[in-house]
């Protein structure tokens, strides 16, 4: 996966690197509120030794900068610290004195820096002097040679004692700095790993990698698709209505050189949407002009009829059987080239069926009827008939729901249909979240569309056909076969 891959990732799971930014520093301001305010006092020392001449200058230089690493351990000496605790009564012992201070030698000069860090500021100052005090007389004293000579070695205070007016800790913006920091590294890669983790189809992109077919298109999530399925009435202005119009022209034109006039909708799974799909795209390809056949071939749970409001109680089962002909149970829908063939009495053998010689002429038979035939088949995972269909199709197109089906999931439904040489036309991403400047790029650009097809057959009264009926339905399918 490149970096846009895992930018893709942490916008995708944002929430989680708001979270973890939000308790990154309400950590932080929480450590801060309850960390005790400490004050610093330091003094600085200048270390000396009487020299003459350049040479006794270079090398009293190298003895002095020896010599101010050992004062500097001199300093934290339990003997400075029980020297300043007995010369003032500053209420600690002499390891709580020794643990309060640190010391610096800057290298390659002969500067010894002692800072003192504690809570009561007044009681900084106060140790840190006492500190300057005691550490000058133990220098002298120790390097005080027996002879009662001047010593070698000369300390002088040239910065200090003084104390910091604010506290050195904590230090709010530097701790809510660091706290947001972490919370965003740990949001970041908490993002990550969950997106690699997630094996769900979450994409596009993903889905064409794991199909190998080209992405014709994106369906964008509607809250009302739910209960208007259908991109007729107040729908057909809708942007779930655009994207199934621009997959119409996406199929027609995947390949002019063959194209598929008989396509079989199909999915890996139950419930992601391919039954509205083939419904959709049958009804914007007769709003497009071409004379279209909505087949309902799922005879397991067949839902075309349920959602055309058309009787299905006679179909295609009846046909293949030879009880009818196909002309008797062909209805027509709405105002525009559409017809459909509802699936029928649900079958005892609906494989056997539908990979039957009578489904195979029946197909021949429907192809040179309409310009095109869409066909609703089964989930390729839950049983065999939507292979069976396909395979006497031209080529079908895989729907997807985003965020519910996964991987490996698609992945093994595209083989399914490449194992028995199926030509695989394209994927469909279906409910799939669009970005908001993606739908107001629609909404502010939004184009008439024609008239909207009915909900239900204009020449139906919701009752079975009679016999003219059924007579009009087979001269009508005659008429649209010329």
């Amino acid at each position: 996966m490149d970096v846009l891959g895992y930018l893709r990732l942490v916008r995708r799971h944002w929430w989680i690197v708001l979270v973890t930014v939000m308790l990154g520093l309400g950590a932080a301001a929480l450590m801060t509120v309850r960390t005790t305010p400490r004050y610093e006092a330091s003094v600085t020392f200048f270390v000396t030794t009487p020299s003459q001449g350049v040479t006794d200058a270079y090398q009293g230089s190298l003895f002095l900068q020896q010599r101010v690493k050992s004062y500097g351990d001199l300093l934290t000496s339990d003997r400075l610290a029980q020297s300043v605790v007995a010369d003032a009564p500053l209420g600690l012992t002499a390891d709580q004195v020794r643990s309060r201070i640190q010391t610096t030698a800057t290298t390659g000069t002969v500067l010894l820096r002692a800072t003192i860090t504690d809570t009561d500021q007044t009681r900084a100052l106060k140790t840190t002097e006492t500190l300057a005090t005691k550490f000058t007389e133990l220098v002298r004293k120790v390097e005080t040679p027996p002879d009662g000579n001047a010593p070698p070695i000369k300390i002088e205070v040239v910065s200090g004692p003084r104390v910091t007016s604010a506290p050195v800790s904590p230090q709010p913006t530097r701790n809510l700095v660091l706290g947001g920091l972490l919370g965003l590294l740990l949001g970041v890669g908490l993002a990550v790993l969950r997106g690699v983790a997630d094996v769900r189809m979450r994409d596009g992109a993903g889905l064409q990698r794991v199909t190998g077919s080209p992405l014709l298109g994106e369906i964008p999530y509607e809250t009302g698709a739910r209960s208007a399925p259908l991109i007729v009435g107040d729908a057909a202005t809708s942007a779930r209505a655009e994207a199934v119009r621009k997959l119409r022209t996406n199929l027609r034109f995947v390949d002019v050189h063959e194209p598929a006039r008989v396509i079989a909708v199909t999915s890996a799974l139950q419930g992601e949407g391919k039954t509205t799909m083939a419904c959709n795209t049958a009804i914007a390809l007769a709003e497009a002009g071409w004379r279209t056949l909505l087949i309902d071939a799922d005879l397991r749970r067949p839902k075309v009829a349920d959602y055309l409001g058309i009787d299905g109680g006679i179909g295609l089962t009846d046909v293949l059987v030879g009880d009818v002909q196909v002309g008797d149970v062909v209805q027509r829908w709405g105002e525009k080239s559409l017809l459909v063939l509802p699936s029928g009495a649900t079958p005892p053998n609906p494989s056997e069926l539908l990979g039957s010689k009578s489904m195979a002429d029946l197909l021949v038979a429907l192809r040179d009827s309409a310009d095109i035939v869409v066909i609703d088949t089964a989930p390729l995972l839950a049983v065999t008939d939507g292979v069976v269909v396909a395979v006497q199709a031209d080529g079908a197109l895989l729907v997807t729901q985003q965020g519910r089906t996964s991987r490996s999931q698609v992945a093994a439904a595209a083989n399914a249909l490449s194992s028995v040489s199926v030509r695989l036309l394209g994927c469909v991403l279906n409910m799939a979240k669009v970005t908001k400047s993606d739908a107001y790029q629609y909404e502010a650009y939004k184009v008439g569309v024609p008239p909207a097809v009915p909900s239900v057959p204009a020449d139906r009264a919701g009752t079975r056909r009679g016999a003219k009926a059924v007579g009009d339905r087979t001269q009508e399918l005659t008429r649209l076969s010329r």
